[in-house]
C-alpha cells in the first residue's frame, strides 16, 4: 500500500481568543487561552490519517514534545522518523478573533534543525507509489526537492508560511504545489492573486498547482493542461480558521494516494477544510472521514472549468 511520507513541522500551539487581532502598538486582553498540539506538518499528517491514508512522519521535537508524539500516535501516524533534539520543540502563538480569523507567530525550534541524516533515511524508507509531502516550516527544503528529483520521488509542497527562502526552491521538481493567495503572490512576485496564478502556471508547466482562496474556494491547473478548474467553497459558520488549510491538504493527499481524480480529491479536501473552521483549535479541529462524507452528501459546491486564455481575459 502506498504511503504518505511527511517531512513536516511539529509545534506546541498557544491559542488566545481575542476580541480583535492586535494592531501595532495595541495591548488587548484575551478571553481565554488553550494549549494544543499543532504545526502544519503534524496537522497534515493527522488529517491524512483521519482520511484513511497510511502516514509516516519525519521531523524533530525537543524534550517538551511528548504531547506532539502522542497526538500523532493516537491518530495512527508512524512516528519512528521523528528525532528528539536539544532544541525546544517549535511553538506557535495564535490569536483567534470573534469572526474566526487568526494571526500566528511561529518559533521554529527543532523544526529548523532536523539533521540531514534523518531526511536521507526518509528517502531510503520510501517505496514506489509513495508521496512525499513538504511544508515551509522545516529546514533543507531546497536540498530535499533536489534529492527527491534524483530519486524519482512524487513530491507535494505546501509553501506555508512564505518567507525569503522560497524563491530559491526548485519547485519544478514537485508534482504538486499548494499555495494560498499570500504564498502565491510571494512566490510569483506579483501584486494580484490572478496574475500570480497565471505566472506560476507558466513557470511550472509540469506541476499541478492548487491555489486556495479561503471562503472563495480554489483554482487548480493540472500539469500540461490548458484548463483552469474553479471550485467554490462549502458555506459554513467559521469559528476558527486555524488548521483549515492543513485539513484540506491532508485529505487531498489521502485522496490522491487512493488514486481519486484531481476534481474528486479537491472536493473531498474542500469539505475537510470547511469542517475544520467550524471547530476551535488546530489538530483538535480536524474532521473525521465520516464527517467529511456527511457534508458532501448534503450537497457539493459549484465546479467549473475555463480555458487558461479565458481565465487570463478575466484578470
Amino acid at each position: 500500500m502506498s504511503r504518505l511520507i511527511n517531512f513536516g513541522s511539529l509545534c506546541i500551539d498557544w491559542v488566545y481568543q481575542v476580541p480583535n487581532l492586535v494592531a501595532a502598538g495595541e495591548t488587548i486582553s484575551s478571553y481565554s487561552r488553550a494549549v494544543h498540539p499543532g504545526g502544519k506538518g503534524l496537522n497534515q499528517s493527522i488529517a491524512a490519517a483521519l482520511a484513511g491514508a497510511d502516514v509516516m512522519h519525519f521531523g524533530a521535537v525537543g524534550e517538551d514534545g511528548a504531547a506532539l508524539l502522542k497526538a500523532l500516535d493516537d491518530a495512527g501516524v508512524d512516528t519512528r522518523g521523528i528525532v528528539q533534539l536539544e532544541d525546544g520543540s517549535g511553538h506557535a502563538l495564535i490569536q483567534v478573533d470573534s469572526s474566526g480569523r487568526n494571526a500566528i507567530v511561529i518559533y521554529p525550534g527543532a523544526n529548523r534543525s532536523v539533521p540531514k541524516r534523518q531526511w536521507q533515511l526518509m528517502f531510503d524508507s520510501m517505496q514506489a507509489g509513495d508521496w512525499l509531502l513538504l511544508q515551509n516550516e522545516t529546514n533543507d527544503i531546497a536540498e530535499i526537492l533536489a534529492f527527491g528529483k534524483q530519486y524519482g520521488t512524487k513530491m507535494a509542497i505546501n509553501l506555508a508560511p512564505a518567507d525569503d527562502r522560497i524563491s530559491d526552491y526548485p519547485i519544478q521538481h514537485a508534482a504538486l504545489l499548494i499555495v494560498n493567495e499570500i504564498e502565491a503572490m510571494a512566490l510569483a512576485a506579483t501584486s494580484t492573486v490572478k496574475s500570480a496564478f497565471v505566472e506560476l502556471r507558466q513557470r511550472y508547466p509540469d506541476t499541478d498547482i492548487v491555489l486556495t482562496l479561503g471562503g472563495e474556494g480554489l483554482w487548480c491547473a493540472s500539469a500540461n493542461q490548458s484548463e483552469v478548474l474553479i471550485l467554490d467553497s462549502y458555506q459554513v459558520a467559521a469559528v476558527d480558521e486555524t488548521a483549515a488549510g492543513d485539513a484540506f491538504i491532508g485529505y487531498l493527499m489521502a485522496a490522491l494516494l487512493d488514486e481519486k481524480t484531481m476534481p474528486e480529491a479537491l472536493m473531498q479536501a474542500c469539505a475537510a477544510g470547511a469542517l475544520a473552521v467550524t471547530q476551535a483549535g488546530a489538530a483538535s479541529s480536524l474532521p473525521s472521514l465520516e464527517m467529511v462524507e456527511a457534508l458532501r452528501l448534503d450537497g457539493s459546491p459549484a465546479m467549473r472549468q475555463l480555458e487558461l486564455d479565458d481565465f487570463k481575459r478575466q484578470m
